[in-house]
């Protein structure tokens, strides 16, 4: 029979003042570290100092002339508005004419249904009505000449 019992290990936690000289230790190593990281790095950062302005001038650039060209030719731009004000204008006009077509027969089924003299007018035009006694003429159509064949083409 195997009876094990699991005692765990006793860490012994080092005292402030070990811990305080292994800081000490190590603060040599990192300071040398830090120092090694900024030469490293400065070449670096003095070229990107240098050329700030310049990088932030150009991505100013580059944004306006991006935002200049949403303006005018984007989903909204002025191109496009121009195009739907044309074709409102163009719509405007149409409906004006409308209108005015409208306001025209509306006159005339008025006229037809209260002036005597307008309705005698029509039924004699259209029907061919006529009063006792009358007698009417009615023109036959024109006939339409025939083209003749040029075939001047032909020679």
């Amino acid at each position: 029979m195997d009876i094990r019992i699991n005692i765990p290990k006793i860490r012994i936690v080092p005292s402030s003042e070990d811990r305080m000289r292994t800081l000490v230790q190590g603060a040599d190593h990192a300071e040398a570290w830090a120092e090694k990281a900024r030469a490293y790095a400065a070449p670096f950062l003095e070229k990107v100092y240098a050329v700030r302005r310049r990088a932030a001038t150009g991505a100013v650039v580059v944004v306006a002339i991006w935002i200049f060209v949403h303006a005018m030719l984007g989903a909204n731009g002025v191109t496009v508005y121009r195009a739907k004000r044309a074709e409102y204008q163009g719509l405007q006009k149409e409906i004006n004419q409308l209108q005015k077509e409208n306001d025209g027969f509306s006159q005339q089924v008025n006229e037809l249904k209260s002036d005597p003299k307008r309705i005698e007018k029509e039924a004699r035009e259209q029907f061919h009505y006529a009063r006792p006694g009358e007698v009417v003429y009615v023109a036959p159509d024109r006939p339409v000449a025939p083209q003749p064949d040029v075939h001047s083409a032909r020679r």
